[in-house]
């Protein structure tokens, strides 16, 4: 995968994901300001997606889409979503300065910059969960589904009363997360992770409507796919 193929792909998928947090931003009980903000991300990146499914996408919409995003973080204090809303702002910008950048060696550095995050979003978040002893033992996932505040069915929620499953599910989690960064060893490895990770973001969307994490961090696959091509072959 080249550097320009892997740049588009990006840009085509955090385009979507853009229209996808916009919409969300624009229904009736939303207040002025806030469609005001978002209106225009919507109309931004629906040029962008249109733009990167036929060639590269536009220095002057990601920087506009750049200008909007420092509007909106005022607006809500901080990136108000937590993670999904801090992997939105790290793609745009890791992608404006991959795209903007006139050397190739510094175009290339910004965009490993993103694949390296994302292997240490993995990472980082399988350390923090196996020094937790509620993750260890199951009541981290336990609490999950029986106080999420996310719609969840009483089918979903009953599985609290099953602590073996959830300890062996929390388990799988943290090891699968710790483990995520030797895939990139070798592409088949890598291409196999990356669809067990976009998998267990799908369920969260499902189970616990986390739907922004899937879109969002399948953005940054396409950076990490080039990386281990370009550093491993």
């Amino acid at each position: 995968m080249t550097l320009d193929h892997a740049i588009r792909l990006t840009a085509a998928v955090m385009a979507a994901a853009f229209v996808q947090q916009s919409a969300e931003h624009l229904r009736p009980a939303a207040r002025g300001t806030e469609r005001a903000l978002f209106a225009p991300r919507l109309i931004l990146s629906l040029l962008l997606l249109a733009a990167a499914a036929s060639g590269a996408p536009p220095p002057a919409l990601l920087l506009a889409l750049v200008a909007n995003h420092l509007f909106i973080l005022p607006f809500f204090n901080g990136p108000y979503n937590g993670g999904a809303d801090r992997m939105s702002l790290l793609i745009l910008l890791c992608l404006t300065a991959a795209v903007l950048l006139p050397e190739p060696r510094r175009r290339e550095a910004a965009f490993g910059y993103l694949a390296m995050q994302l292997l240490l979003s993995y990472a980082v978040a399988g350390a923090v969960k196996i020094v937790n002893p509620a993750w260890r033992d199951g009541g981290a996932l336990r609490d999950v589904f029986r106080f999420s505040a996310y719609p969840a069915g009483d089918n979903i929620r009953r599985l609290a009363d099953r602590p073996r499953l959830l300890r062996a599910a929390g388990w799988a989690v943290m090891l699968f997360e710790l483990a995520f960064p030797l895939a990139i060893l070798s592409r088949a490895a890598l291409i196999v992770a990356l669809v067990v990770a976009a998998l267990f973001h799908l369920a969260n969307a499902c189970l616990f409507g986390l739907n922004r994490f899937f879109w969002i961090w399948l953005c940054a696959y396409p950076s990490l796919l080039w990386l281990q091509e370009r550093v491993v072959g």
